[in-house]
Parts: structure tokens; C-alpha cells; sequence
């Protein structure tokens, strides 16, 4: 058997990543060839050590222990003996856009501990990042007061998944990873869920919440950021899919009625995402675009033009160059939008994806320098007060919003280093790898794309299509289409 023989071969190379103990060893000897058992399975499934991989473009992580049943990767299967034309289950990325993942263990504090009336470390945020923080500060310090504030209840879950979770029948209660309770007891921190933050007062070292004041030695500002509304539509006509709360509430209306029609404004990577996984899940789609093409500034025109014929193809409506001038509600009746070029759409949900903007009130009223979001120190995260530090989609370097997955562990670990002033790790910024997650046609951007460049062709075959930007004789960015599906569509 497989077990068996990764058994041998672990006696044979001591320099082999799969170890296995003298007591399993002797214990698999005793079964016999041909007598693998649930014992064998479980001195296996403790004894080898099993590694992790992390995906860079939407931060799911492959585990050899698990692996992935469902694209025909049983558990046990090690990295190395994946295909390498295997897709990441999420976003739909290859082998080679994975890296080993290192997640080292927490020790648990002792439960004696009680942090309630302890000036400790805060954060702001129960989303990725804030636990993410809270996992790191965790593994270099089992007993320093932590509070996590969040305006949610924050039940710990893979956001990216919200964009593709429709169409494969998910519910919330399949999507939440843990409930935020069962974290909180785990990581021995005081959750203060359900608050919001309404001020922070840099220089007292202290914020105020919907639930009185809390004072800090350190503060980690992970409040994420917000959709962009535009003016002319009502917050309470639309949906704005930016969590799990959201996404259950509209999954629940599109449960009530089949064939519903769904109007989508904004085109960017949400947009497209959400239009192809609702389309998938059974409904028609119209997409309202200001631009004159999709993902305007990821991607060329020439590529856009591929995208908005993959949708098509799918019979989603994409209306270019067009914006709501009106929207009607009456009662029970059919509800209307009016664009601005004249034509009247029915529709049944309205889908809002415009963007995200991250709110500037608490850092302005704190004097936490702004620009495009909480502007932070490159190499720590650190932001302009010492002791506040920041992370995730509400942050900026350099003017740039970071609203990506992928890099959100290192920086909760730079930034849990440096507050604990345990060897301080470095946070090296790059830019992700972005890949949008329409399976009609994979697309795969690399490096950050310049909207003031050409772009130009270098492959053109075999269903492939790949572009490039070039500064200064140096590739800045590339992109890759994969075509195939497209073509047997049409």
C-alpha cells in the first residue's frame, strides 16, 4: 500500500520530509502486508509529518493530511504527487502558484488567566485579519492581555468563498470555519462582539465603543473597508456583499423564488464574480458598467472584450458605458431601473459592487495619517502613532490600498514581532497574484498593472492568451487568459 511504502522509504531516507516514528514503524510492521486498518490510519495520521500550502492568490490553504476529495486528491497526498494542471478549489490558480505554509502552534494559556480588568493589547475587527493577529500574538506570547472588538459577531470564515458560494449550494453555517466563541476560549482572549469603535484618542491610549471605553498598551486597527454607494442608489434598495451577514440575507431572497433577475452595478472582480456564480446558481443576470469595459484597471480592452464574451456566452447582460439614472419601488409591483441611456430593466435583487473605500473617520479624528487608506509603515505596518498598528483591506502603502488575502498573515506576524518585541520579522511587500474566479475564463494577473502602459501580446495559442507590460526594458506585470472554455462554448 501507499502507507506502507512511504513508511519504507521514510526508514530508508532520513533526509526524507515524511518522518515517521520508531513506535508507528514497529506498530505498522505488526499488522501484516495487506492488514492496513482505522489503527494503522490513525498511528499514521499522527506520526507523519504533514505540510500545508498556501495559496497566493486567495489565501486557501491545500492540506496534505486532508487533501482535496473533491478534485480527486485523497487525504495523504502529498504535494510533490499533485498534477501539476491541478486547480486550487477556490480561485482556480495552478500548483505552481502555491507556497509552504508554515503555521506554527499557539501555546495555550493557562486557564486561571483573566484579562477583563487587564490594559492589554486591542483590535479593531473580527474579520481574517483581526484573528489572524490574534493567532500570531498568540504563538509568541501565551499571556498577554488581548480584546477584540468587532461589529459583528465574528464567526471566523474564508471571505473569498462568498463570491463563489452560490453555486455550490453552500449556506453560512458551511461557510463559518469557527464560531467566534469557540476562538475567543481557544486563544484565551476577552471577544467584545456586536460594538462598534466610535473614537479613538491616540494620545490616552484608549477608544470608545458602543459598549464604553477600553484603554490599550497597543492597538491593531483591522477594520476591513466598506462597498462604494453611489449617490443616485438608496442604501436600503440594494445589497452590498462584503460579508457573511450580506451574503446569507440575499442568498435567502434568491432561495425564495427561481429565475429571479438579478441586476449587478459595477463590473470589477466582485461584479464579475458574483454575476457568473448567481448566474450558475439558476438566475438572470444584467450588469450596469460606467466603464466602457470590465475590471477597467487590471486589464487591457483587448482582454476585457475576451471576458465580456465568456459572460455573454453564459446569457449574462453586460451594458457598457451606462449608469442608473432612476430607481423605482412600488409596493408589491415589479420593481424598475432606469439608465441613463433609456432603457428600463425589471428586477427582483439589486447587487451593488462598486468597489471599496475604507472609512476615514477614526483615523482622522485620532491624527493617523490617511492616504487611500490608514497609511502604514512599509516594513512593520506600524502606523504614523508608534503604538497603532494596521493591516488588511483598510490599510495603504505608499497611496496603494492592500485589499488582498494572500499577504494578511505576514502581516499579523510582522506586526505581533514588533508589539511584543519578540525578533521583530520584516514585512516584505509584493503584489499578489490576482486571480479572478469566473470559471467560463480563468483569468491570472501578475505584478501590478499600470494604467498609463501598453500592453502587448506575446502568446496567442492553444486557448492561451498572454500580455505583458514592460517599463524600462523590465516586465512590471503580466496577464493570462485561458481560453478553452470559451471556445467550446461557441
Amino acid at each position: 500500500s501507499r502507507i506502507l511504502d512511504e513508511i519504507q522509504t521514510s526508514k530508508i531516507n532520513q533526509g526524507s520530509s515524511l518522518r515517521c516514528n520508531s513506535n508507528a514503524s514497529n506498530k505498522a510492521s505488526s499488522l501484516g502486508d495487506g492488514k492496513i486498518n482505522e489503527q494503522l490510519s490513525t498511528i499514521m495520521s499522527n506520526s507523519i509529518e504533514w505540510r500545508q500550502y498556501i495559496c497566493r492568490a486567495c489565501g486557501l490553504i491545500y492540506d496534505e493530511k486532508d487533501g482535496d476529495p473533491d478534485s480527486g486528491l485523497e487525504p495523504g497526498t502529498r504535494f510533490e504527487d499533485i498534477p501539476d494542471n491541478w486547480e486550487c478549489p477556490l480561485c482556480g490558480v495552478t500548483k505552481s502558484d502555491f507556497e509552504l505554509f508554515t503555521k506554527e502552534e499557539f501555546v495555550s494559556p493557562p486557564k486561571s488567566i483573566s484579562y477583563s480588568n487587564e490594559i492589554g493589547i486591542v483590535i479593531i475587527g473580527g474579520g481574517i485579519s483581526g484573528w489572524s493577529v490574534v493567532e500570531e500574538i498568540r504563538k509568541l506570547d501565551a499571556e498577554v492581555p488581548v480584546t477584540l472588538i468587532t461589529a459583528c459577531d465574528g464567526n471566523r470564515y474564508h471571505k473569498p468563498e462568498l463570491s463563489v458560494a452560490m453555486s455550490r449550494n453552500m449556506i453560512a453555517e458551511t461557510i463559518i470555519q469557527e464560531k467566534s466563541e469557540q476562538s475567543a476560549s481557544k486563544y484565551r482572549i476577552q471577544l467584545i462582539s456586536k460594538t462598534h469603535v466610535v473614537g479613538i484618542s491616540a494620545y490616552n491610549n484608549q477608544l470608545r465603543t458602543t459598549r464604553g471605553t477600553f484603554k490599550y498598551t497597543n492597538l491593531v486597527i483591522a477594520q476591513g473597508s466598506d462597498p462604494f454607494l453611489p449617490k443616485q442608489i438608496p442604501s436600503n434598495s440594494c445589497w452590498r456583499i462584503n460579508n457573511l451577514e450580506a451574503w446569507s440575507g440575499l442568498s435567502k431572497e434568491l432561495s425564495k423564488k427561481n429565475e429571479q433577475q438579478v441586476v449587478i452595478v459595477g463590473a470589477g472582480m466582485i461584479g464579475c464574480e458574483l454575476a457568473e456564480d448567481i448566474n450558475r446558481a439558476g438566475h438572470k443576470v444584467t450588469m450596469i458598467n460606467r466603464d466602457p469595459f470590465p475590471l477597467v484597471t487590471l486589464l487591457p480592452e483587448i482582454a476585457a472584450n475576451y471576458l465580456v464574451e465568456a459572460l455573454e456566452s453564459l446569457d449574462i447582460v453586460h451594458y457598457s458605458n451606462t449608469e442608473i439614472s432612476m430607481i423605482s419601488e412600488n409596493g408589491d409591483a415589479k420593481k424598475v431601473i432606469l439608465l441613463d441611456n433609456g432603457t428600463t430593466i425589471e428586477y427582483d435583487q439589486l447587487i451593488v459592487a462598486t468597489g471599496l473605500v475604507t472609512d476615514n473617520r477614526l483615523a482622522i479624528q485620532a491624527g493617523i495619517e490617511f492616504d487611500n487608506g490608514i497609511a502604514v509603515n512599509p516594513k512593520n505596518l506600524q502606523t504614523s502613532h508608534e503604538n497603532i498598528y494596521a493591516l488588511g483591506d483598510c490599510i495603504s502603502i505608499k497611496g496603494n490600498p492592500c485589499r488582498f488575502v494572500e499577504p494578511i498573515q505576514k502581516q499579523a506576524s510582522s506586526i505581533a514581532s514588533s508589539i511584543l518585541e519578540l525578533n521583530p520579522k520584516k514585512y516584505d511587500h509584493t503584489s499578489p497574484i490576482i486571480r479572478l474566479k469566473t470559471r467560463s475564463i480563468p483569468i491570472v494577473i501578475r505584478g501590478l498593472p499600470d494604467t498609463n502602459l501598453e500592453w502587448e501580446i506575446v502568446l496567442e495559442k492553444n486557448n492561451i492568451f498572454e500580455m505583458q507590460q514592460c517599463l524600462n526594458q523590465k516586465i512590471i506585470s503580466t496577464l493570462s487568459l485561458d481560453l478553452s472554455k470559451l471556445r467550446k462554448a461557441a
